[in-house]
């Protein structure tokens, strides 16, 4: 009988230790959230208190594929600096913003080159995956390799380069209206997004791989592409679930080897082409031309650097180009006042195709200002690019934020913000031309699509000559109509990058 009652009293002991023990943890767990919303050292930017005490409001949003409204929404009730999360700060200020700090600029402190010895904001290593070879990429690397890598591709991309591989993407807009036309006998609508990408995929393939995928020709996606497309939802919403403390192994064990299988995937097949085109020589020069010159060298590029850059290329160089040429078709569209003077400028310029030439497309004022009010009003990349605050911290905006916190400038509140552009939410390009006093005091330093700084975009000469071309030759050959069915094309979510539905316009032939 005592050795029952010795039992049961020893049994009723654990569990009272153990309650007080989970009863002192949860009051430990309130307190801390408690102090760190109210009174810890981010506690003095505005923001919703749920979503500074939880990561769970920042994943919801991102899984749902809502960031841009509601990172939107946020700063236009919190301001142009706003806790998000318990840990990350996102901002939509340059030049302060009426913070009366004459010269501070988020972009620039966030993402610019380091002064003074300060450390660098690093990527924040949730949200960029490392290839599926280990060796990381020119994206994914860090600072030093970044440097070396870049120094290889920087003559590929440099605009010298690319007026060298002007025969190439002339052949490319030329097979793309030529699908067009053909596709004009039939006068249905057609889904320019789906051509947009056929060109951007293929042209790039050939650019990196001096092989074409054929989409365009046979106006149809490839596995591959297909399967990229359906796992950028996946991996984004896998990044999101990585914010919850404590899930990243579970994901890696459990979550994840489906969506990897994919990257797996993807990787071999841009592998294997980088293989392919390293055994033979190109009747003309392409990407690998110029990284071969130092290949062996050192500084030069390894193989699994090649095949890493190769797999990134075919996704940041080509969706990204495509997504502009979509959205800038749509806001032409929908603003004929624009889209004639464009058309006008276009074919008062050029009486035949072969005038059109990347020289001369880069004199037209019109065209360029519909390009930058474009990325403006539907930037290929909407959200923010997350970097971390360095070991020490460091001061944005006047304001000093303690090390390892996430911070980045999101993209589309930024342009959409009235705080950085007069009538931010309509589609306007003579605001880049400066003729009109409406505009004078848009704040043009918030406006960084390519990012700035040692990061920002290498193919930024590539984007702009390829979709200057592109979209010039679609509007010099073709009247085109939006139809209803398209009118809202632009309400979107956002998985990393746009879902896109299709956009369906009609075109007609403009005959010379």
């Amino acid at each position: 009988m005592n050795l029952e009652l010795h039992s049961l009293s020893a049994s009723s002991l654990a569990w009272k230790v153990l309650v007080f023990g989970f009863v002192s943890y949860l009051a430990y767990q309130v307190a801390n959230t408690i102090y760190d919303v109210w009174f810890g050292p981010l506690s003095k930017f505005p923001g919703p208190k749920l979503w500074a005490a939880s990561n769970l409001p920042l994943i919801c949003m991102i899984w749902r594929g809502q960031d841009t409204r509601t990172k939107q929404r946020l700063h236009s009730k919190y301001g142009p600096v706003v806790r998000v999360s318990p840990t990350e700060i996102s901002y939509i200020d340059a030049e302060a913003n009426g913070t009366g700090l004459s010269g501070t600029n988020a972009w620039k402190e966030i993402y610019g080159h380091r002064l003074s010895g300060k450390r660098s904001f690093a990527k924040d290593r949730r949200l960029y995956a490392i290839p599926v070879n280990g060796t990381t990429s020119i994206l994914s690397s860090d600072d030093a390799n970044h440097a070396r890598q870049r120094r290889v591709l920087s003559h590929a991309f440099s605009d010298k380069a690319l007026k060298e591989e002007e025969p190439l993407f002339k052949r490319w807009a030329n097979l793309l209206v030529e699908k067009l036309h053909e596709l004009t006998f039939a006068d249905s609508p057609i889904d320019l997004v789906a051509y947009y990408n056929f060109t951007t995929f293929d042209l790039m393939a050939d650019l990196t791989f001096s092989e074409s995928l054929h989409m365009l020709e046979g106006s149809e996606y490839s596995p591959w592409v297909a399967t990229i497309f359906a796992s950028i939802k996946s991996m984004t919403r896998l990044r999101a679930i990585r914010l919850i403390p404590g899930m990243t192994t579970f994901i890696n064990i459990v979550l994840n080897n489906a969506i990897r299988k994919k990257q797996v995937n993807h990787f071999k097949y841009s592998a294997d082409r980088v293989d392919r085109r390293l055994a033979r020589t190109p009747l003309s020069p392409d990407l690998w031309s110029f990284v071969l010159k130092k290949a062996g060298q050192e500084g030069g590029m390894s193989l699994s650097e090649m095949h890493s850059n190769s797999a990134m290329f075919m996704i940041a160089g080509t969706e990204t180009t495509a997504t502009l040429l979509s959205g800038l078709t749509y806001h032409l569209l929908q603003n004929p006042e624009a889209t004639a003077r464009l058309t006008r400028e276009l074919r008062s310029a050029f009486t035949r195709d072969a005038d059109i030439t990347i020289e001369a497309l880069q004199q037209l004022p019109y065209l360029s200002a519909c390009i930058e009010e474009g990325m403006r009003l539907y930037p290929p990349v909407p959200t923010g690019l997350p970097r971390q605050v360095p070991k020490g911290g460091a001061s944005i905006c006047g304001e000093f934020i303690p090390e390892d916190m996430t911070v980045s400038v999101s993209q589309w509140a930024t342009y959409h913000s009235e705080s950085n552009f007069h009538d931010a939410e309509s589609f306007i390009p003579e605001r880049w031309l400066g003729e009109d006093a409406r505009f004078e005091h848009d704040n043009h330093a918030a406006f960084q699509p390519f990012s700035v700084g040692p990061r920002n975009c290498i193919g930024r000469n590539l984007a702009y000559h390829e979709c200057r071309l592109l979209l010039t030759e679609v509007f010099w050959n073709f009247d085109l109509e939006l139809m209803p069915e398209s009118k809202s094309w632009t309400e979107q979510k956002v998985f990393s990058f746009w879902d896109k539905s299709s956009l369906w316009v009609k075109l007609k032939r403009v005959v010379r």
